[in-house]
């Protein structure tokens, strides 16, 4: 595996909107610092929903952007979905909460999946893009950063999968919201799930 592209944005409107996204990334050449927060030069305009370091970096699959191209119909080109890195040979379906992404001196770990908004799918021109990509069950992949460092296109990444009970990708999109059974609880709770997450599930016992 490896680093296919890094993407960033500045803060722009949407059509039709009074708000200002940082959604619309686009890919960069060079290398780019990765801290804490994120890309560094990174736009993150609602802070309520969007970043924070368990929302660090949102990272795509390019085996599941191949697929969207061909659901859509067209060429994807990198950063549409907003996501910060794209790596190369990953599903991310096969991704799981704890699993880390190791390139160079980088560490980057699993916390999320992403969930779809309303501005998502003003980005893509579709008002039912919430549901389609939900049906999807492909969702994108949200990490903390657990050692910052520099980034770069063309970088060898290793996929560390989490030693632990599995939550993958798929599943915490599924039953996002919903009441656990005790033995699903425990086993999330288990994972070093995202921390708006974790008291959500924690409010249910």
């Amino acid at each position: 595996m490896k680093i296919l592209a890094l993407c960033i944005g500045n803060p722009e409107r949407l059509a039709g909107k009074s708000y200002k996204t940082g959604i619309f990334k686009r890919p960069v050449n060079g290398a780019v610092m990765i801290d804490a927060e994120g890309v560094v030069g990174d736009a993150i305009c609602n802070r309520k929903h969007h970043g924070g370091v368990d929302q660090a970096v949102y990272i795509e699959g390019s085996l599941t952007l191949d697929w969207w191209s061909e659901e859509l119909g067209r060429s994807y080109e990198p950063g549409t979905f907003g996501e910060n890195m794209v790596i190369s040979g990953l599903d991310n379906r096969d991704v799981a909460v704890g699993d880390r992404f190791v390139s160079g001196d980088l560490i980057l770990e699993v916390t999320a999946c992403r969930i779809p908004c309303a501005t998502f799918a003003a980005r893509m021109h579709d008002p039912k893009f919430v549901k389609r990509y939900t049906d999807a069950a492909r969702p994108g992949i949200y990490s903390r950063v657990i050692r910052r460092g520099v980034a770069e296109v063309g970088t060898a990444v290793e996929h560390q999968p989490f030693s632990g009970n599995k939550v993958t990708m798929p599943e915490l999109m599924r039953t996002f919201g919903r009441q656990l059974s005790e033995a699903d609880r425990s086993r999330y709770l288990a994972a070093p799930i995202h921390y708006k997450l974790r008291a959500m599930l924690e409010a249910q016992r």
